[in-house]
């Protein structure tokens, strides 16, 4: 009896995958461990070991394919000495692969008796097909990493779609393609590949396009719904003077640059919002309905941007790293996180999150817990205003941070004592290196 390969379940959130990339073909022998494929999952890509040994007999699932749901068969293997007629047998009883097949024009279609569309309508609805591009996740990624124009490839995948090798045939032919001339409605420069151009919703309407929700995106669209819907919020915002923790960064970059190392304000950050949870432990909580759950661990969640969504790599044991080991791992982190590079342990769980806007200049904002963690830390812009010192003013740097709280773990008094701990620590920092 041949061997199913399924879906298999990466992360604790993920209920389907798209994959990307086999790295077996049919026929080819398999040992425990070799690479067989390579999943997109509502994190990251990551490749995909064969845990048993024998003959890839078949591929259900080809490249390419999106929203393959977990445990459903993607692959058939032959054991040892097994014989290629088995296959048929084991086809006959699999469920159908999801379709690879191009999405259906999303133009809307008029109710029964509604008026024709407007000659503007048409015409947009007769661009959309061609306007079309249907590629691989993967294959889109690397495309947009090289500035490839998608536009005139022919796609070698199923149903034409783009797949990796297509991409890397045209970077390898001589780099970017020549960009075709543009369309009436085409898309912002440098926006991804629109699954369809479609005329306004009603008449009189505003034309627009669509981009199709990737994994990523969905999940920390329903994960971030149902914090807000779960947990109640509540905010609170401190004031810190960072004067003395610029100071402190510069003396050791200068000290420390022969060697390569470069303090930011959000290592620091870091640094001193795992230590004010070291001094306030209950603030380093989750809930559950059976018990409220405090960590011993403090493993800061940091969010970090990549193009097609929000992940949160963790620095494990904070409040025990120096500034320079910190450093390290977030700059590393967040590389292989834009690159959908991380193992499953490098975002998964953490029990406190920080979220850093001060590089784009917000002065304030409240952030959304990152479930099932009981709080986040919202870090603003350094900038200089007035403040009153001995009864005269002065001129001082300030960071506004506001705490995020889920009331049924982190009460009103924890929240403040725990942003009382944090301030004082920013405006002493050398307490950090005691």
């Amino acid at each position: 009896m041949p061997i199913k390969i399924l879906m298999p379940a990466l992360s604790p959130t993920m209920t389907e995958g798209n994959l990307a990339k086999w790295h077996k073909r049919e026929g080819d022998p398999v040992k425990p461990g070799d690479v067989i494929a390579e999943i997109e999952t509502d994190k990251a890509t990551m490749e995909v070991e064969a845990v048993d040994e024998g003959v890839l007999g078949k591929i259900i699932v080809p490249e390419g394919t999106q929203a393959v749901k977990v445990n459903e068969p993607i692959a058939l293997m032959l054991a040892e000495g097994e014989s290629p007629s088995a296959l048929s047998q084991s086809t006959n009883g699999a469920k159908p692969a999801p379709s690879a097949s191009p999405a259906p024009s999303l133009a809307p279609q008029p109710a029964p008796a509604a008026p024709a569309p407007t000659a503007v309508a048409s015409t947009v609805n007769q661009m959309a097909p061609a306007s079309r591009i249907f590629v691989s996740p993967l294959a889109k990624r690397m495309a947009a990493q090289a500035k490839l124009d998608l536009g005139p490839l022919q796609g070698s995948g199923p149903h034409g779609r783009i797949v990796k090798a297509d991409v890397e045939r045209a970077l390898g032919g001589g780099g970017r393609m020549p960009a075709p001339a543009p369309a009436a409605a085409a898309p912002p420069a440098g926006a991804p590949s629109p699954r369809a151009v479609a005329a306004a919703a009603f008449p009189g309407g505003p034309a627009y396009v669509e981009f199709p929700n990737n994994n990523i995106r969905k999940v920390v669209a329903r994960r971030l719904t149902e914090s807000k819907q779960h947990a109640p919020h509540f905010y609170l915002t401190i004031d810190c003077e960072i004067d003395q923790l610029l100071k402190l960064r510069a003396e050791l970059n200068a000290k420390n640059e022969k060697d390569g190392i470069k303090i930011s304000v959000n290592d620091m950050v870091i640094k001193l919002a795992a230590l004010a949870l070291k001094k306030v432990p209950a603030a380093n909580a989750s809930f559950t309905e059976a018990a409220i759950r405090r960590y011993t661990d403090i493993d800061i969640s940091v969010a970090v941007a990549i193009p097609d969504g929000l992940i949160t790599p963790i620095i494990h044991k904070a409040d025990q790293k120096g500034l320079a080991q910190i450093s390290a791992e977030m700059k590393d982190l967040a590389a292989r996180a834009r690159a959908g590079k991380l193992k499953p342990e490098e975002f998964q769980g953490g029990t406190f999150s920080i979220s850093n806007l001060g590089m784009y200049g917000i002065r304030e904002f409240a952030a959304v817990i990152n479930p099932p963690q009981g709080a986040i830390l919202a870090v603003g812009a350094g900038e200089q205003r007035p403040v009153v010192k001995a009864g005269a003013i002065a001129i001082a740097t300030v960071m506004t941070s506001t705490l995020s709280v889920d009331h049924r773990v982190v009460d009103g008094a924890v929240g403040a004592e725990y942003l009382q701990a944090f301030k004082k620590l920013v405006e002493d920092p050398i307490s950090m290196l005691l």
